[in-house]
């Protein structure tokens, strides 16, 4: 074995391996770029002691030093002592065992100090073959070298060093600390970081780049790789499609803005504001117009983009040989890219004047309301300052969205038709009041609650009995709508036509109830009625069910008076309905109100009643008349945002 130890007693790494790749001996060296004691290798497979990625390169060495019998040599990279590894040049070659075994391969680094350079060319092959560059930095000289790789990478690196001082320069600012700590990081890799890398001859380039520490040869130089990978195309891929992306989100915003807005429209004059301000941006164009029909003519409006003058058009007839007309009659869409595209298709009907005189690059889509087999409601047109060739998704969102705004244009229409209807027949169910009477202001408000729709259950009432009295009524029939306002028509005229006959609120009330409860009446009612006197101010007054009244003095003082009574009307058979009587001072009012005026979603009816209470004493002693405290209660009614409907009548002695 003398021979084979002095063949381990070299000052480099050696060792003496068996054909099946175990280690029989090896030297300090050795173990030492190993990365491990001299007895944690014997035995071990040499190449399960070196990095899986040369576990290919080792087995091929040894095995083709065994089976040649010549000498074989490879750069291969050891784990090192620390964090750098050791690349070295390792010869193999096959020795014999004196002992007469079966042969050894010894496996030696060569020094390789005069051509470093040739222990980095597996590393500049691998970086070719994955299309990335190749750099080394000298951290003692602060040089960087271009050692290869992509070639599409070395125009970045001219030069085949630099200091790195310069390299630093053409970074952005924002990436030289990142830089900085890539190159001095004492990790074996370094995780890939983004550097933006400014070249003279094509810009800016977007550089993903890793660092790893070597040591060039056992006892060698130590060196820092950097691997570089060119990602500008891809960042400029990803920068359009994020562009793209956001366009899309914005049109998507843009979208479900148009829908919401044209669906929650109350009017139409709010149906064709939705349209004019935001059909143009929904679908790039550069303007946009709305034609309604009305009596087979078309009223046309338009945003200030469009540059063609509406005017010309407004009134023009539906059946007009044109694409306008065209479209409404036939609920065809027209999406027309270019001015030749029209002349060629509408050679004898001018859409509108002047068209022909636009540019050829101007656009128009024009889109039905409405399918054709409905009663046609008309179309808007989006104007393109260039040529525009609509997609296919694109139609079909624009039909989808005009088909919204025409179900949206139809709502609103039917609304305001009910709304007419409303306030026609609330006209014929709120009485007007009686004018001039001696010594006494009458004034009443009434408003819904439900909003576009001016009727509901509440009523109040005022007329002069045939012995002089003045009779004042104020009540509330269940419901909000048509039936309760239906119900509140029968019970105000009922009581009326029973007053003319009976002398005092309670029988008043007593014979209602008792009418209401022979017609069998759907709905019940609460009812507050009094008999005034306009000479002494004497009030006689009985209650179904209703809101107490609200007193109000001029030393600004009020009180809440709650009036005997009985159940609401039209539920009870032979209810009895007692009355009070108490005299109205000089300069008091009385304050009849429905319950929505006094209840609330927070708002308790005590709380309701003193807060109603106070505003009236106020309003009486600040000198205000009855029409002015009447305004002054609702206001305060509608600005607690109550839900239910309100009445108020106020009645001043003067």
């Amino acid at each position: 074995m003398d021979a084979l130890d002095e063949l381990l007693r070299r000052p480099t790494p050696s060792a003496l391996v068996a054909l099946d790749g175990a280690v029989l001996s090896l030297n300090a060296a050795m173990a030492r770029v190993l990365g491990r004691a001299v007895e944690q290798c014997l035995g071990r497979g040499f190449g399960d002691l070196l990095p899986a990625s040369q576990v290919t390169a080792v087995e091929s060495l040894v095995a083709h030093a065994a089976t040649t019998n010549t000498v074989a040599m490879r750069v291969l990279e050891f784990p090192g002592p620390d964090t750098a590894s050791v690349v070295c040049l390792v010869e193999a070659r096959s020795v014999n065992d004196p002992a007469g075994r079966e042969p050894l391969v010894w496996v030696h680094s060569l020094n390789a100090a005069n051509d470093r350079g040739g222990l980095l060319i597996p590393f500049r092959l691998a970086a070719k073959a994955a299309d990335l560059g190749l750099c080394m930095y000298s951290p003692q000289e602060r040089e960087l070298e271009w050692l290869g790789g992509a070639p599409a990478l070395a125009a970045l690196f001219p030069e085949a060093s630099m200091p790195l001082s310069e390299v630093v320069r053409r970074v952005h600012p924002e990436d030289r600390e990142p830089l900085r700590r890539l190159m001095t990081s004492t990790a074996a890799r370094s995780p890939w970081i983004k550097v933006r890398f400014l070249t003279e001859r094509d810009g800016c380039h977007h550089l993903v780049c890793q660092s790893r520490r070597i040591i060039l040869g056992s006892g060698g130089p130590e060196r820092v790789l950097g691997v570089i990978r060119d990602e500008t195309t891809w960042e400029a891929r990803r920068r359009r499609a994020l562009v793209a992306l956001s366009a899309e989100r914005q049109r998507a915003d843009e979208i479900a803005a148009f829908s919401s807005a044209v669906m929650t429209a109350v009017t139409e004059q709010e149906v064709r504001q939705v349209i004019l301000t935001r059909l143009a941006a929904t679908f790039g164009g550069t303007g946009a117009a709305l034609a309604l029909v009305t009596k087979d003519r078309l009223r046309v409006s338009s945003d200030a983009g469009i540059p063609l003058p509406v005017a010309a058009v407004h009134g023009l007839p539906l059946d007009a040989p044109s694409p306008l007309p065209y479209v409404i009659r036939t609920g065809k869409p027209q999406f027309i890219p270019d001015q030749e595209d029209y002349i060629r298709c509408w050679p004898n009907g001018a859409m509108v004047p002047y068209f022909d005189q636009l540019d050829t690059g101007y656009a128009i889509s024009i889109t039905p309301l409405g399918p054709a087999d409905e009663q046609p409601l008309g179309a808007w047109l989006v104007t393109y300052d260039s040529a525009h060739h609509s997609s296919l998704d694109e139609r079909a969102l624009m039909v989808t969205l005009a088909d919204l705004a025409g179900q949206a244009l139809k709502r609103v229409r039917l609304q305001e038709a009910r709304v007419e209807l409303a306030a026609a027949l609330q006209q014929t169910m709120l009485p007007t009041l009686p004018e001039h009477l001696p010594g006494l202001e009458v004034a009443a408000r009434y408003r819904p609650s439900r909003d576009g729709l001016d009727i509901g259950g509440d009523w109040y009432d005022a007329f002069v009995t045939p012995d002089g009295a003045v009779a004042l009524e104020i009540g509330d029939a269940q419901g909000h709508d048509v039936d309760a306002a239906a119900a509140m028509g029968q019970v105000r005229a009922s009581m009326r036509a029973i007053a003319a006959h009976e002398p005092d609120p309670a029988t008043v009330l007593m014979r209602t109830n008792e009418l209401l409860l022979t017609m069998q009446a759907a709905r019940f009612a609460s009812c507050t009625m009094l008999y005034i006197d306009p000479g002494d101010g004497r009030v006689t007054g009985a209650s179904a069910g209703h809101v107490p009244l609200l007193y109000a003095r001029d030393d600004g003082s009020h009180s809440i008076r709650e009036l005997p009574g009985g159940p609401v009307l039209g539920v009870l058979p032979g209810a009895d309905y007692p009355e009070e009587t108490f005299t109205l001072g000089k300069d008091a009012a009385l304050v009849m109100v429905t319950d929505g005026v006094v209840e609330g979603p927070a708002l308790t009816l005590d709380a309701g009643l003193e807060r109603a209470g106070k505003l009236a004493a106020q309003a009486v002693h600040d000198g205000l008349n009855a029409e002015e405290t009447a305004d002054l209660i609702l206001d305060d009614a509608v600005a607690e945002n109550h839900l239910d409907d309100v009445a108020v009548l106020i009645i001043r002695r003067t």
